[in-house]
């Protein structure tokens, strides 16, 4: 195969592991259930069809969202703490909503569920209380999508962008269907600009993703050394919680 066909399947395969999906045995459209919104700039809104993993409301959505301040949250895991640095400036609604998770221990005692591990994308994708990269918090809400991020090296489309060892984004189905899946970058990925950047971890909490990364995924008969699945490092959320605005 050609590089540069390999490097458009990559980055269509690699794509498609970040999409937080409903769940596969989902009931057709219900005809008795209308979503309900808040009323606020966020407009989170209820998606009956895609009921929550683990009950919780949706966010609180004033008239003014908080925009400004970075607030670390801690996500203390059963292979070390993370802490991560979330910023309201970039993206008001998505940290909202991620604090507000965080009050309601939807996180809690959760484990990340994918580990991808290809050259151009290699992220540890957490967030779902089921556990199988289905689920999510029962809403969703509208992108705040980066518009400032280099061109991948590679690409000179300058349709791929550079997300940085470090990042925090939100994993999505689609645009303005956030929920509750996010995804930790422990390497320099490539992907179109179309995942929400809410925040940065911290430096222990990279070792901790180096760590976790080391251990590969798990095999399977068809698969004796795949790039994509759950870690072989069993990665459980334990607990998230806000330390406050510095």
């Amino acid at each position: 195969m050609r590089l540069a066909s390999a490097i458009a399947c990559a980055t269509l395969t690699v794509t498609s592991l970040l999409v937080a999906t409903g769940p596969a045995n989902a009931a057709p459209p219900s005809t008795n259930v209308a979503p309900s919104s808040t009323n606020g700039p966020c407009g989170y809104t209820s998606t009956p069809d895609d009921p929550p993993a683990r009950p919780v409301s949706l966010p609180p959505d004033p008239e003014h969202t908080p925009d400004n301040g970075i607030v670390k949250v801690l996500v203390a895991t059963n292979q070390g703490p993370m802490v991560l640095s979330l910023d309201r400036a970039k993206a008001p609604c998505t940290v909202q909503s991620f604090l507000h998770l965080a009050k309601s221990r939807f996180y809690d005692f959760t484990t990340c569920h994918r580990l991808t591990l290809y050259s151009t994308l290699q992220v540890l994708q957490c967030g779902d209380p089921s556990g199988t990269g289905e689920g999510g918090p029962g809403y969703s809400y509208k992108d705040e999508l980066p518009t400032d991020l280099p061109n991948w090296p590679t690409d000179p489309t300058g349709a791929s962008k550079v997300y940085a060892r470090g990042t925090v984004a939100m994993a999505n189905a689609g645009p303005d269907t956030n929920g509750s899946q996010f995804f930790l970058v422990f390497a320099d990925s490539r992907l179109r600009p179309d995942y929400t950047i809410f925040g940065s971890v911290d430096r222990l909490g990279l070792k901790v993703l180096d760590r976790v990364a080391a251990g590969g995924v798990v095999p399977t008969p068809d698969e004796p050394a795949p790039v994509d699945g759950a870690p072989q490092r069993k990665t459980d959320i334990l607990v998230a919680r806000s330390l406050g605005v510095r």
